[in-house]
């Protein structure tokens, strides 16, 4: 017998006696034989909850080990069986109470009442423990990142706990849900008015999930949240975002369809990323060249076939229009247009440049800062490092290479230049 009953047995006076002379003695004390019986009770589902949690889980945890022994533990269905082991002790109480004599109705109704409750309760918290499992399993799926189903988990899990919340007030005022369920229908007005982030962010994650706008992984840009970086999380009502300086900014998931945000994935599924920037050329160097220029430049292997042609195309146009013996009205040949046909074949031939996608070397408006040559291209490579890479080369180069053609660069005078110009002796008036 157990040590507890055999104490209070002696405490009573009944240790040592035998059942039949027991039995008699408990019909003449129905007290003592209700605190027994549920002494009893607790007792049993106490160790109802010991076989399950120490004999039934553990076995079971070592044929999970065993069967998977790599597997990762958060990824193990025992978080999901530990919750429904909490049912058996309160299936034990909720059965037994009602055996036990010269209980209460009032208090059996409540221990059912109250089992009843704390096993609806287990069995949502189970089944929301089972979705995180299959969320965090589909995570590990390759294709994960393109799309994230955790927005839709999280609104399961709301309606499982909301229909929770009603089974277990049910079972605990002893009233039928649908009661409940009738009562809040009037109530619906003011649910909508609580929910109404809930909602909006619902609708927001199935419109971003169906038509595909975000993923994890995307590079985003959303300039009135101050957002710009690296997609993290994808949740009901927020989205993560991981921005260059390593900060996190929250989005609430509604802005991204209330307001536009720039997706980069397309950049990168595309295989080209842009360069798209100006060369000031200070626009006095601007002249026609002359013969020794050309001779000069000629040499650049990059203009061979372009002299060629130019000089073919000039010399039948001049032929065709009278009134051209005069230099000052023939068309020819100037630095700025022969050195904008060398950039254009240096990128034709560079090979980190895209040659299937647009490639324009381009004049701007003239500006007081100088005149914007526009290189306007894709690179081939499109991780940002090795995107910059290429550009700065291909810079560095022209910029170089710009004096060969009597070229100059404009800038802002210096403090250099003023102390330089204001070393010269003065000249003539």
């Amino acid at each position: 017998m157990p040590e507890p009953i055999e104490t209070m047995l002696h405490d009573v006076g009944l240790a040592g006696m035998p059942l039949s002379e027991m039995n008699t003695w408990l019909s003449q004390h129905p007290v003592s034989y209700m605190f027994l019986g549920l002494l009893a009770l607790a007792l049993l589902a106490w160790a109802a909850n010991w076989i399950t949690r120490h004999i039934l889980l553990r076995g079971l945890r070592r044929l999970v080990k065993a069967a998977l022994p790599d597997r990762d533990p958060e990824l193990s269905p025992l978080r999901v069986t530990s919750r429904l082991a909490n049912i058996v002790p309160a299936l034990v109480l909720s059965l037994g109470i009602a055996l036990i004599p010269d209980v209460p109705l009032t208090a059996v109704t409540v221990v059912k009442n109250v089992s009843s409750a704390f096993i609806v309760l287990t069995i949502a918290l189970a089944i929301g423990s089972a979705l995180d499992l299959g969320d965090a399993l589909y995570q590990r799926r390759p294709d994960a990142g393109q799309r994230s189903i955790k927005g839709y988990v999280q609104i399961v899990k709301i309606v499982i706990y909301a229909v929770a919340a009603i089974l277990v007030v049910a079972s605990l005022i002893d009233r039928s849900p649908l009661i409940l369920l009738s009562g809040l229908g009037a109530m619906a007005a003011v649910l909508m008015l609580v929910f109404q982030d809930t909602l909006l962010s619902l609708v927001a994650s199935v419109q971003l999930g169906t038509n595909d706008m975000v993923r994890l992984g995307d590079w985003i840009e959303v300039p009135q949240q101050n957002a710009d970086g690296a997609v993290i999380d994808i949740a009901l009502h927020t989205v993560k975002v991981r921005n260059w300086d390593n900060t996190v900014t929250n989005i609430p998931t509604k802005k991204l369809i209330s307001d536009s945000f720039k997706n980069w994935r397309g950049m990168f599924e595309s295989g080209g990323r842009r360069i798209k920037r100006s060369i000031l050329l200070d626009q006095q160097s601007i002249h026609f060249l002359g013969d020794e220029e050309q001779v000069h430049l000629a040499r650049f292997a990059l203009l061979q076939d372009y002299f060629v042609a130019k000089k073919g195309e000039l010399a039948a146009w001049n032929a065709r229009n009278p009134g051209t013996g005069s230099a000052i009205n023939q068309r020819r040949l100037t630095n700025i247009g022969t050195f904008r046909s060398y950039v254009v074949h240096y990128l034709r031939t560079h090979p980190e440049i895209h040659q299937g996608m647009t490639l324009i070397v381009r004049q701007l408006a003239p500006t007081p800062d100088g005149l914007p040559l526009e290189l306007y291209c894709f690179t081939h490579d499109t991780r940002w490092v090795e995107h910059e890479r290429i550009q700065s080369d291909i810079f560095d180069h022209l910029f170089a290479i710009l004096p060969e053609f009597g070229l100059r660069v404009f800038q802002q005078p210096s403090g250099a230049d003023m102390r330089v110009l204001g070393s010269r002796p003065p000249g003539p008036a």
